[in-house]
């Protein structure tokens, strides 16, 4: 929907993907599916979930074993994002690298798009 040829709408860090191929394994699924949705004091969260079956206008992203999907209506938010995983002391988790990101709540969980007709325009839309 939003691609450009020849490039991938996300890519994952090996550690994002050794990660997301341990899962996919696990209980057999097909991938992760991410998106957005509203919600968050910055007005949008991230979500990711199991995927068990692939739905045809996803875009899917495979990478050393692991897969993601991402739905149609999330694509133009997440178009250039890079996929990390991160480990600490105190936790680990993915973090999303995203260039479409225009600001973030201080804990991180929500964040706030560029305008919609900008990020269009960047992807060569009208």
């Amino acid at each position: 929907m939003f691609a450009i040829p020849g490039k991938q709408a996300v890519t994952m860090t090996e550690a994002a993907a050794r990660q997301i191929a341990r899962l996919m394994q696990k209980d057999g699924h097909k991938g992760l599916r991410i998106g957005v949705k509203k919600g968050g004091c910055a007005g949008m969260e991230y979500t990711m979930e199991y995927a068990a079956e692939i739905a045809p206008m996803d875009e899917v992203v495979e990478q050393d074993g692991a897969r993601v999907m991402i739905a149609p209506m999330a694509q133009m938010f997440l178009f250039g994002t890079q996929i990390d995983y991160q480990t600490s002391l105190l936790e680990s988790g993915f973090k999303f690298n995203n260039p479409n990101v225009e600001d973030a709540c201080g804990c991180g969980e929500s964040i706030k798009f560029k305008d919609v007709e900008e990020l269009s325009a960047a992807r060569g839309g009208k």
